[in-house]
């Protein structure tokens, strides 16, 4: 019974993609280093179409499990490896354990919507309070003020051939993940949702490679991906507004 419901939340398909997607990934933020180095432009065009696709393949393999009973006991799990791989200054495995741990809680947040509306709004209105917080508040103050703390609340996305390493602070996975499991639950286009919105990272990570707009801070990341949850379904949410709010 117990090996059954793990299939049919988490299928063994989509288990053996993600533990094999892991050692890659894993691999090269170990030996990232050691690889090519090029420049800029090549840079950002590896990270934004193989590393951040990649990276966010995971929440889109573990998108069954979001409606498990165990995935409660599964968040907390992954909350506690994270800290204590924080506090024991492992940077790989820690980052596996925070983004498996704000996926996981994505999926729950997602789970508490009355109707696909609510991931809708939330679109709308976090991106307002990101881009002011990146601008002059606590994002702006972490990354420019108090950069370990940030790499706390943040995973890395290191650049090949570069001791540096991009990074999207944890609310920005959390939401990926929010919007994914809503767009999944309310029958809305999740393919095409997940490649938009991981898309959009690709987009922001560019364009704060070539600009300062925010002194130093970087861009803010939910602006684009709000845009990426709602713009290939928008005509679905007009329809769903059109019916009523309470509409599942």
């Amino acid at each position: 019974m117990g090996a059954r419901l793990v299939s049919a939340r988490l299928p063994v398909n989509r288990l053996a993609a993600g533990a094999a997607l892991v050692a890659v990934l894993a691999a090269y933020f170990e030996l990232h280093e050691s690889l090519w180095s090029a420049r800029l432009a090549l840079d950002v065009a590896f990270v934004a179409f193989v590393l951040l696709p990649l990276l966010f393949a995971l929440p889109w393999l573990a998108l069954p499990a979001r409606t498990a009973r165990w995935l409660p006991a599964a968040a907390a799990l992954l909350v506690a490896a994270a800290i204590i791989a924080d506090v024991a200054d492992a940077p790989v495995p820690g980052a596996f354990f925070k983004l498996g741990a704000v996926t996981a809680v994505g999926f729950l947040f997602a789970s508490l919507f009355e109707g696909v509306l609510w991931a809708a709004a939330i679109a709308v209105i976090v991106p307002w309070i990101d881009a002011w917080s990146v601008w002059r508040g606590p994002t702006k103050h972490l990354v420019t003020e108090r950069r370990d703390l940030f790499t706390s609340f943040s995973i890395p996305f290191p650049i090949p051939g570069e001791h540096a390493a991009g990074a999207l602070g944890l609310p920005d996975f959390l939401f990926f993940a929010v919007f994914l499991a809503s767009a999944a639950r309310f029958g809305l286009r999740a393919r095409a949702t997940w490649l938009v919105m991981t898309l959009s990272f690709g987009a922001t990570m560019a364009l704060a490679a070539y600009t300062d707009i925010f002194g130093g801070a970087g861009l803010p990341a939910l602006p684009l991906l709000a845009v990426g949850f709602l713009l290939p379904n928008l005509d679905l949410l007009v329809k769903r507004a059109l019916r009523g709010p309470r509409e599942h």
